[in-house]
C-alpha cells in the first residue's frame, strides 16, 4: 500500500530544519506522521592519509549527552557538496586534501527524516593549520583531532567504540570503495 498524505503543516522551523506533521493513511490506517526535513544536505568526509590512517574528530554532542568520535561532517548550507566537504575538512581538522571522490549518498533516519547526505573519500592530505585547535574547531566543540589506522577503526566500530551511525556508514562506504570488504 502506498502512503497517502491528506494534509501537511509545519509545527517548527529554524535555519537548519523544518518539522512537519502530516495527516496520512498508511499501512496501519489513518494517522499522523512527523517528519524532520533538513534544509540542506549534509556531507561526511572519510579522510585517509598516506599511512592508511583515518582522520577523526572528538567532540561533545548535546543531543546524545556525551563525547562522540566522528568523521568530519557538516551541512552544505546551500553550497555544492564537494565545496562543503572541503570546507568542513579544513575547518574541523585543519587539513586540505588533494584527491576527492564522492563514494556514496545516504539518508539519515529515513523513518522520521528527510536528510540527504553525501559521503566523500579524501586523500593526499596536508596540514593547513599550525597544529593547535582553531577558533572554528572550538566553535564546533571539537576537543581533539585524531588519526587512527583504518583496520583499528573497523575493529573499534565492531567493539562498539564508535556510536555515530552516520560516521560508521560513511566509513563503510569508503571501505567498500577501497576494497576493504569482500
Amino acid at each position: 500500500m502506498a502512503w497517502q498524505t491528506l494534509a501537511s503543516r509545519t509545527v517548527y522551523e529554524n535555519r537548519w530544519i523544518r518539522v512537519r506533521e502530516d495527516d496520512v493513511i498508511g499501512p496501519g490506517g489513518p494517522g499522523i506522521y512527523g517528519v524532520v526535513e533538513m534544509r540542506h544536505p549534509a556531507v561526511f568526509v572519510v579522510a585517509v592519509d598516506e599511512s592508511d590512517r583515518v582522520c577523526l574528530v572528538r567532540l561533545e554532542r548535546y543531543a546524545t549527552g556525551g563525547p562522540s568520535l566522528e568523521v568530519p561532517a557538516g551541512g552544505t548550507d546551500g553550497e555544492d557538496p564537494l565545496a562543503a566537504a572541503q570546507r568542513e575538512l579544513r575547518e574541523e581538522t585543519g587539513l586540505i586534501a588533494e584527491d576527492w571522490l564522492e563514494v556514496g549518498r545516504m539518508n539519515a533516519l529515513n523513518g522520521v527524516a528527510s536528510a540527504p547526505e553525501h559521503v566523500f573519500l579524501a586523500r593526499g592530505l596536508r596540514s593547513d593549520a599550525g597544529g593547535l585547535l582553531s577558533e572554528a574547531q572550538r566553535e564546533e566543540g571539537i576537543d581533539a583531532v585524531e588519526r587512527m589506522p583504518f583496520s583499528e577503526l573497523v575493529s573499534l566500530i565492531g567493539r562498539g567504540g564508535m556510536s555515530d551511525g552516520e560516521s560508521i556508514a560513511a566509513i563503510a562506504l569508503a571501505a567498500v570503495h577501497l576494497g576493504r570488504f569482500a
